[in-house]
């Protein structure tokens, strides 16, 4: 019965011991990362320069459309607003050829190339998987919510943000004051 108690209390001085490590470890990086510097002090520009994977895998930047407006749409393939609004965005970018849109998926690459045989876009989509509900609140969503929209001028400023699904109308008129 000792034995026994005694391999128990063991048992649980190292499980408290590795738990006080994890968290001490956790503490100490999630402090170098909170550390201020240009990622933190600008969401945005974080965002413009954030280099993110296309569909097969080519890394892209927002910046990359620098000097002309940029529509970027967060979605994901469960979400019901996001694919209610894909054909919309789709009808939008194809009205407004000189505005760019992006599609910034909160998912998996599988499951978006799986989503485009039904609801097919011609605007680039970029991945983020991990992370992105973290970066979407850093940008203005605190709830972190998809589907979730940005528009930058053509300077690379923000124009609007749209939490939510698009009211197609509202942005149409946005967009056509960006276009003229």
């Amino acid at each position: 019965m000792n034995r026994r108690l005694f391999l128990y209390a063991g048992a649980a001085v190292a499980a408290a011991a590795a738990g006080g490590y994890a968290y001490r470890a956790r503490q100490s990086s999630s402090a170098s990362a909170a550390a201020p510097g240009p990622v933190a002090a600008d969401p945005l520009a974080a965002l413009r320069t954030l280099s993110l994977p296309d569909l097969d895998g080519k890394p892209h930047r927002i910046d990359q459309w620098q000097g002309r407006p940029v529509v970027v749409n967060f979605w994901a393939t469960w979400c019901a607003p996001c694919v209610k609004e894909m054909p919309e965005l789709q009808s939008l970018q194809e009205k407004y050829p000189k505005i760019q849109f992006v599609g910034i998926g909160v998912d998996k690459v599988a499951n978006m190339r799986q989503f485009l045989q039904k609801v097919p876009v011609s605007y680039p989509l970029l991945v983020m998987e991990a992370g992105a509900i973290d970066t979407l609140r850093t940008l203005g969503n605190p709830a972190g919510g998809l589907p979730f929209t940005l528009v930058f001028d053509a300077n690379g400023g923000i124009n609007r943000k749209i939490l939510g699904q698009i009211q197609f109308d509202d942005l149409d008129r946005t967009l056509s004051s960006l276009a003229a």
